[in-house]
């Protein structure tokens, strides 16, 4: 990029953040939109001989299936990222979701086939969970390796900000079709959403095919001879604490991450009684704060350092446990929206905002991308996968909802430790390799573009 101009260079950066941040907003709304529908309507659709309790634990149940898979996708993506580059996986990623998610539009319900129904669901989501496994990981690396220098943190906050897009798109999908009359909503409303995914998908497609591979890639892997045949087990081997670490921030972030939206969007529709609409409107409030909190904590990451910010969001997510459910439980709008803009904007922002970036520097670049989404999948299962179902169990079980704070203190307090015992890495310099776990070297270095 040394030739290029100031204007050409700059044309060039948005080109990155649009391409990561929308494909990410556009995989990631077909993603959470099976948790909303998990949520509302699969319970009834594809578990209807299940009493009402179980039908929505067993939607859960295949919501989690999608994140037992995503470490395999993790590995397989994140070793094609690393060994041939980062656009080709994004655009195979960007397809695969796709896929997945319009077919589940087209699938016939448990009255229609009846088993198979609920089977070809898990066989969809097990697609939807191998692209994801290495989407958010390719866009995160894309952003950074292309960021400028003392902006990685800012730069990188545009793919989880686009996961908050996708979030937010995929709330107001369902807002709009819970407006139709139940019979009609449950016949064909509820496919409208996932058919419409198909054409965001193409304008995915269409934005990523137009950006360039990331300098850092060809610069520091290619021209150096450095591709290996195994990065993501070569992170693990040469990089055990970094891995380790990330796996811990992940409880928190994607726990919560979860919860919050899909457990508690079930819990104040269906136990607490409110109108689906009312509480739609107060989580899509709650996603677009959200927006602004995840680029905030992301550059001041880029000020005070990532373990910092990360550690007031872990922090964050102890002290809100149990007021969430106080204020969820007045069932008046305006504390319910205040209690997922603390859960959504605050808490999750803190932590999502300087991840991206931080994940990223945690592993060399001819492993990054291996390393990162193996790492970061293998916390999903961990994490964000079994909460929602961990959670509708724990009330089910406990007749309240004290036992659920308690978990998600939990998850918050494991993060925190997990973040203490991290590096920190926003001076250094990620066009290198790491030779020393856990610091990737022993005095800071300026960023390089």
């Amino acid at each position: 990029m040394t030739d290029m101009t100031a204007d050409s260079a700059w044309r060039s950066r948005l080109r990155v953040i649009l391409a990561a941040s929308i494909g990410s907003a556009l995989e990631w709304y077909d993603f959470f939109l099976y948790g909303t529908a998990a949520a509302l309507v699969f319970g009834d659709l594809f578990f209807p001989k299940s009493e009402p309790v179980v039908g929505t634990l067993l939607a859960f149940l295949t919501f989690g299936v999608g994140f037992v898979v995503r470490p395999l996708g993790g590995i397989i993506f994140g070793i094609m990222g690393d060994r041939f580059g980062r656009k080709p996986v994004l655009v195979a990623t960007l397809l695969m979701i796709g896929v997945g998610t319009t077919a589940i539009g087209l699938l016939p319900t448990y009255a229609q086939i009846g088993y198979w129904a609920p089977v070809l669901l898990v066989a969809m989501r097990v697609v939807q969970g191998l692209g994801a496994g290495a989407e958010y990981g390719g866009a995160v690396i894309f952003l950074v390796e292309n960021a400028p220098p003392g902006h990685r943190g800012f730069w990188g906050g545009f793919a989880p900000l686009g996961v908050s897009v996708g979030n937010l798109l995929a709330a107001g999908a369902f807002a709009l079709v819970t407006m139709l009359p139940r019979e009609a909503l449950m016949s064909w409303g509820w496919r409208l959403p996932f058919l419409a995914s198909f054409l965001l998908i193409l304008v995915g497609i269409f934005v990523r095919l137009r950006v360039s591979e990331t300098p850092v890639f060809t610069e520091a892997v290619v021209a150096r001879g450095k591709i290996e045949r195994n990065p993501a087990m070569e992170a693990l081997k040469r990089h055990p604490r970094n891995f380790m670490v990330v796996l811990g921030a992940r409880l928190a972030e994607n726990g919560l991450g979860y919860f919050f939206p899909v457990f508690g969007l079930s819990y104040v529709i269906n136990t607490l009684g409110v109108p689906k609409a009312e509480a739609l409107s107060a989580l899509m409030l709650a996603f677009v704060i959200e927006l602004f909190g995840i680029l905030g904590f992301a550059a001041l990451s880029d000020r005070i350092g990532r373990r910092l910010v990360y550690m007031f969001g872990a922090l964050a997510g102890v002290a809100l446990a149990f007021p969430f459910f106080w204020m969820v439980g007045t069932k008046e709008w305006i504390w319910i929206a205040i209690a997922f803009i603390l859960a959504r904007a605050v808490v999750t922002a803190a932590m999502f905002g300087p991840q991206a970036a931080y994940f990223a520097e945690l592993f060399p670049p001819q492993r990054r991308f291996a390393g990162f989404a193996f790492a970061r999948e293998l916390g999903s299962i961990l994490a964000g996968g079994p909460a929602p179902f961990v959670a509708t169990a724990l009330v089910a079980w406990a007749g309240t909802w004290w036992p659920v704070a308690c978990y998600a203190a939990l998850l918050s307090v494991l993060t925190a430790i997990a973040i203490w015992f991290g590096p920190e890495t926003f001076e250094e310099n990620i066009r290198l390799d790491n030779t020393t776990d856990g610091a990737l070297h022993a005095a800071a270095v300026p960023q390089q573009a």
